[in-house]
Order: structure tokens, then sequence, then C-alpha cells
């Protein structure tokens, strides 16, 4: 008898001891293959993580859109099908439109500016971010620089908005597409992935997205020039699913803070600066142009319009975010 409850009193202990101890895995669903920056990004982010619990924590990354799109990363996260992922900021804008703020053209005059706005703890932050908390149930641990925009164009090389009047073009989000009527151009929303198919057929005449994704995509092999405006940032964001972060310990927790932290900063660091690089690698392939100021200046002209719009549109939280952007100096 004795034995008998000694057995189950070891067994019981056992179970306590492995439940106690019990590996935390984080299952992050990406878009992108682990190659780009944002796979790597999310590698480095597991490294960390990995190695600062001490095995407590365990991240499995899906990249190349294994597990779900783009589109459907915000409602996954938030529902807590998976853990943890990545999204194109402007996937939330349903929810949030305030998000869209950061796609206004020419809302940001430089890098400082841009980085000050984004940067964790901003003004411009916390509203966002909390926003995006409350109406999906997703956390934002970091957000993650994928660039800024670019033209595609196969005809000409793009210099003032006319060079795009009544063209068909790739747009990738509600902003771009108010910013290509702006400009008299015709919007499609499309999918990165579809991209390189569009151009190729002839589905669409020019495109917008990022210099890294013209590299990563080879849009070189189909488009013959791009156009670095500039004109708006290319931002997305790394989320987890709030009740499975509260459910972390105090320790996990900060562990995955800090880890974001650092990963959010290394990443801006390397888009900004590696800009100049892939720009000039790409001209290796194809004409790069690169806007004068007086040039950049017709351009934000004829674009202010979407900056109202959003305003009109967003309402009270649209103008707290566009302040905050503009006094991100």
């Amino acid at each position: 008898m004795k034995l008998k409850t000694l057995t189950i009193l070891a067994s019981s202990m056992i179970f306590a001891s492995t439940s106690l101890f019990a590996t935390t895995t984080l299952k992050v669903t990406l878009q992108l293959p682990l190659t780009h920056s944002l796979g790597e990004n999310w590698t480095q982010f597991k490294n960390i993580v990995e190695k600062e619990s001490q095995g407590d924590i365990k991240v499995l990354i899906f990249p190349s859109a294994q597990l779900y799109k783009d589109k459907q990363v915000p409602q996954a996260v938030g529902s807590g099908a998976i853990e943890a992922g990545s999204a194109f900021i402007g996937r939330f804008a349903g929810s949030v439109p305030s998000v869209d703020v950061v796609s206004i053209p020419f809302l940001f005059k430089n890098t400082k500016q841009l980085t000050n706005a984004v940067s964790n703890g901003s003004k411009m932050r916390n509203i966002i971010d909390a926003r995006i908390l409350d109406e999906t149930g997703a956390k934002v641990l970091w957000w993650q620089a994928f660039g800024r925009n670019v033209y595609l164009n196969n005809d000409k090389a793009v210099i003032v908005p006319s060079d795009l009047k009544g063209k068909k073009i790739r747009s990738y989000g509600k902003i771009q597409g108010w910013t290509a009527q702006e400009i008299g151009a015709v919007p499609t929303l499309m999918s990165g992935s579809k991209q390189f198919l569009a151009y190729q057929q002839g589905t669409v005449d020019a495109g917008m997205t990022g210099l890294s994704a013209v590299k990563s995509r080879k849009l070189y092999e189909v488009m013959k020039h791009v156009t670095v405006t500039g004109d708006s940032a290319i931002e997305f964001v790394a989320i987890i699913n709030n009740k499975v972060f509260e459910g972390l310990s105090s320790k996990n927790k900060e562990i995955v803070l800090n880890a974001a932290s650092k990963v959010e900063k290394a990443l801006r660091t390397k888009v900004y600066s590696n800009e100049d690089a892939v720009a000039k690698e790409l001209e290796k392939k194809m004409t790069v142009t690169r806007l004068s100021d007086s040039q950049r200046a017709i351009w934000e002209k004829q674009t202010i319009g979407v900056r109202n719009k959003f305003i009109k549109n967003v309402g009270k939280i649209g103008q707290d975010v566009v302040n905050a952007a503009t006094m991100a100096n």
C-alpha cells in the first residue's frame, strides 16, 4: 500500500515538474522567405529568445505563406489560430484605419522624421499599437521596416506624376490606391507575389512596391524602369496573440520584448542603409531614377489630397496620428 502511494506521489511530482518547465512554442507565419530581410529579422528574434529563455521558449517560423496569406494574418494571430506572425500594416486598416498614416505620400520629409515617428514608444506608435491590440487581440511586438515606395514602369522612366496618367498601376493598399488616383492612374490592388506575372503579361502597366521587392522578386526581369520617389513608408508589423503573451512568465515577457527591441532597430538600420546599395545594384539591370527636390515638390503638391482625405475619413484619431508623425523631428 505504501509502495503504491509512493509511486502515485512520484508520478504526480514528475507531472508537476514537467508542467512547470514545459516549453512554450511560438509558431510564426511569414509571407516572405527566410532569406528576405524580414525572414532574417525573425530568425534573429528566434535565436535571441531561445538562447535567453534557455529553452523555455521555442520559435518555429513558417515562411513563404505556408500557413496563411498576408490578409489572413491579423485574424489568425488575433484569434489564437497561430501564436505570432508578420503582416503588412495596411492589412489592419479595416479595423484600425489610423495604421494607414505611414502610407500618406510625402508625410515624412526625411529618414530621421520617419524613424522617430515609427520608433517604439513614440506618440504615433503608442496610438496605433494600442488600437491594434484593442481591435484585434494581437499585440504588436515590433514594426518591421520594408523600405520606401518606388514606382515601376516599362515605357519610360517615371519623372512626374503625369507620366502615369491613364495607366493601370499595381497598388498594395487603400492609401496607395488613392495616391494612384490623385496622379491620374488607375489602381489595381494586388498582392506582392502576383506582381511578376502581372507585369510579364501586361495585366497592369506600372507598379508600386519597395526596392527590396524589386530585387528579391526579380522584377527587373519584367520591368525596365524604377523611380525612387520614397513618397511613403512600407511597414510590416510583428505581432503575437495577446493571451499567449500574457501567459508567459514575467521573465520571458521581458526576454521577448527586449529581443523585439533589438531586432527592430537592427532591421530598420539595415533596410534604410541598404536602399542606396540595392538601387546601385539594380542599375546594372534597369534604369534607376531618383527625384530631384523640385521634382519631388511636384509630386507632393499633386498628392496632398490623400492626406486631407485620410483625415476626413479617419477623423480625430487620423488627425492625431498625422500630427504625431509631422512633429516627430
